[in-house]
């Protein structure tokens, strides 16, 4: 049945207008949206850095003047889908309720170009660490200052470790910022955000407790984009479909059981790795000694004890800092200069004495154990539900895309009043030994949901040996997190919002060689296994229109983004053009029409209009990229032949499998055929003209007829395969050019550790055959 919306949930699969089952494939768009553009200041610059208040997000992700440049590319790479990252920060910088407009009309007149390109969109408050001022990205300083914190405090005491205050910022070490979320300033800020009411009931600003003053804050600024986005009239549901909730949620301090000890759920330990209860001293100027931790091949490992020494400096405000700077009045019973745990009698500062190590255990009222499905099933979900009903207030047709704690249990809300029949649940999943490590082990890898679930009786079973074996427990484990979505939420569609690899691998060895033969297959892993588990759409992070080899994506020492400044995009076909067709013998000849619209200018061509920013390319900035040449002298193609694959766009019938064999160059496709609701809506597949030459490809389908043409109907010219099927259980397979690719085999010291991994286990996987 037709829809008057471009795209409905129907029986737990997206459809089109026309009845036919859509995969949604995208990418997170953009990285450079966690930075503020006025003054530029990357997660590695000091300067300008604590003048909050004044940051503005007017060219994020990009300059709208580029936007069809960036929206070209992507639609030529074959996605359909945008994961539109947003901060908190880029809406509320200035202060409580002071919006930049600016930034949202640049949004809008974004969101339009997009609209051009035929994207569906959805909209994604993202947060890391809460605040680029505790490590991450996310909400506005002044946040941090009303939870009566320091910033400027967190890198004497360590309250958060922050590439921007690091005294040798190119030495940040990989991935650390990750850990702040175990450390004082994030962990306190989520409980405050997440459960305030319950155990800082003397934190009241202005007349309410800081638990709802944050989300408060945080739910308007979002309803507020919402609201302009609606009365721009032609983006909401014609672009925008929905929204997610925050990403990467935290729990904080909830639920622990002895803050005197690291708990056993916490897998993430990298450098100092303090209890939160050396945590809460350090940040009152206390000194402790703590462990220190590095990440290997199977997890974290202890090397040794830090001294961390504040100095007698404190993470809280001065009980003397002016509280007019905001406009906000703090109660009396909220003590400035004093750590609040100590006022809400978590520890004594008079002592140094831990009174309470399971102050945050169970709920003060019900006393129920907090664990976190509990923290899911209460404080997230209370949350979400006032999210949702301001989004909704607005937008009244949007998908909710429910993202609950990465890696953890969906919410129980099966047949509730929460099972709504516009929701997404919108997981997680990096392969994390890859992530920590920035290395692709083709030996041997690790069920990391099957060891939080707890289906191993001992660790050593939960090693897969073999990159057959890492890839298919890839694919298990996102096969059995959308399983976790339906057995706890209901019949609802599962998005991958976020999965990708690090580039900079092997000590960048990519960048000086142009070998990306470990990032293609680790690309490719991931891409197999995102197919083979039939997700209803998932969005690769990343793409930054300012990653260079020097830097990656200017963010933490991350390098996720698929494109690079420093690297080639993958090559094309002339264009525009011609309507020469390699077809089925029985085909409708319906021939792509050239029309008159002129193909959007990209890196695709020169011409005398696009010389100049083809030259200079004003996104990036006209000055070289990365100074070091050594990163520099060997681009290439950011292992694209492993992200643009073929795929299904829309079909006419729920999808049973498909698949692209990379090596092979092969795609299958199989489907539950229904007859089409007439000939101008085909089943449709993105078909990339690197792999799948017109000219050097065979097609094969259980019946039907089938055309492969490339047309601009979405103001980019791309390849597709139309196929006219009838219905019942239909096949298709495409074989196309198959191309030189890396394929190493493990390397010997790759097996020289698991061998001391199987030493420490005390066990030989040769002789396992479970696995």
């Amino acid at each position: 049945m037709a829809s008057s919306l471009r795209l409905i949930i129907e029986d737990g699969h997206f459809q089109d207008a026309h009845g036919r089952h859509v995969l949604l494939r995208g990418i997170n768009v953009a990285g450079d949206s966690k930075l503020p553009s006025e003054p530029d200041v990357p997660s590695h610059i000091a300067q300008d850095f604590f003048d909050g208040d004044n940051v503005k997000f007017h060219n994020r992700p990009f300059r709208k003047e580029d936007a069809h440049i960036h929206f070209s590319r992507l639609k030529r790479f074959g996605y359909n889908t945008i994961r539109y990252v947003f901060t908190w920060e880029a809406i509320e910088a200035a202060g409580p309720g002071r919006y930049d407009d600016v930034w949202i009309q640049h949004t809008i007149d974004v969101l339009r170009t997009a609209k051009d390109y035929g994207f569906y969109i959805f909209m994604d408050p993202h947060q890391d660490v809460w605040s680029r001022y505790c490590g991450g990205s996310g909400a506005p300083m002044w946040t941090v200052y009303a939870c009566g914190l320091n910033p400027q405090s967190f890198a004497a005491t360590e309250a958060a470790i922050v590439h921007n205050t690091y005294p040798e910022p190119e030495n940040f070490p990989k991935m650390i910022w990750s850990t702040n979320y175990y450390r004082l300033a994030a962990a306190t800020i989520f409980t405050l955000f997440f459960a305030g009411r319950d155990f800082a009931p003397k934190c009241i600003i202005d007349g309410v407790n800081i638990q709802d003053y944050l989300q408060g804050h945080f739910i308007r600024a979002c309803e507020h984009l919402a609201k302009r986005i609606h009365e721009a009239g032609d983006i909401e549901n014609d672009i925008v479909f929905g929204w997610e909730s925050l990403n990467e949620p935290s729990r904080g301090m909830v639920g622990h059981v002895d803050l005197s000890v690291i708990p056993g759920e916490q897998k993430l330990k990298k450098g100092t790795c303090p209890t939160l209860w050396q945590a809460i001293l350090t940040g009152s100027g206390r000194a402790c000694e703590v462990d220190s931790w590095d990440m290997g091949g199977l997890g974290p490992y202890k090397v040794g004890r830090v001294l961390i020494d504040p100095h007698g400096e404190m993470a809280w405000l001065p009980e003397d800092y002016d509280d007019s700077r905001y406009g906000w009045k703090r109660h009396p019973d909220w003590k400035l200069g004093e750590c609040i745990w100590a006022q809400h009698g978590v520890w004594d500062p008079s002592k140094d004495l831990l009174l309470q190590k399971n102050y945050f255990e169970k709920h003060p009222t019900s006393g129920d154990k907090l664990d976190y499905h509990t923290f899911t099933n209460t404080y997230f979900m209370a949350f979400y539900r006032k999210y949702r009903d301001a989004i909704r207030g607005i937008h009244k047709d949007a998908i909710m895309l429910c993202q609950p704690p990465t890696l953890e249990l969906p919410p129980s809300i099966k047949d509730t009043e929460d099972d709504d029949p516009r929701m997404v649940y919108a997981p997680h999943y990096y392969d994390g030994i890859t992530l920590m490590t920035k290395k692709w082990n083709r030996t041997w890898n690790v069920d990391v949901i099957g060891v939080l679930r707890g289906r191993y009786w001992h660790p050593a079973f939960a090693i897969k040996i073999g990159e057959t074996a890492i890839r298919n427990s890839f694919k298990e484990q996102l096969a059995a997190m959308k399983k976790e979505g339906q057995d706890y939420m209901g019949n609802h569609p599962c998005i991958l919002t976020e999965f990708g690899i690090p580039y900079d691998m092997d000590d960048k060895y990519a960048y000086k060689t142009g070998d990306y033969s470990s990032q293609s297959a680790a690309m490719d892993a991931n891409h197999f296994a995102v197919e083979g588990a039939l997700m209803e759409g998932y969005t690769l992070w990343l793409y930054s229109a300012t990653n260079d080899h020097q830097r990656g994506d200017q963010w933490n020492g991350e390098d996720l983004s698929i494109f690079s400044a420093d690297d080639q995009t993958l090559p094309v076909s002339a264009v525009p053009r011609t309507p020469d067709l390699n077809q089925s013998t029985s085909s409708l000849l319906k021939a792509a029409t050239t029309g008159t619209r002129k193909e959007v200018e990209d890196e695709t061509s020169v011409t005398p209009g696009n010389l100049k920013r083809t030259l200079t390319n004003p996104s990036i900035g006209s000055e070289p990229a990365s100074q070091n040449p050594e990163l520099t002298n060997a681009p290439g193609y950011r292992a694209a032949e492993a992200y643009v694959r073929p795929a299904p766009i829309a079909t006419n019938g729920p999808i049973i499998d498909y698949v692209f064999d990379l090596k092979n160059c092969e795609f299958t496709l199989e489907i539950e055929g229904t007859s089409p609701p007439s000939e101008d809506f085909p089943t449709t597949v993105f078909l990339p003209e690197y792999h799948f030459p017109k000219d050097q490809c065979t097609v094969v389908v259980s019946s039907g007829k089938w055309e492969i043409s490339t047309d601009d109907e979405e103001r980019t010219w791309i390849q597709k395969l139309r196929w006219w099927h009838g219905a019942g259980k239909q096949s298709l397979k495409v074989s196309g050019l198959i191309r030189p690719h890396n394929s190493l085999a493990g390397t010997a010291e790759e097996a020289g550790y698991l061998e001391q991994c199987q030493q420490s286990y005390a066990f030989n996987f040769k002789d396992c055959s479970v696995m």
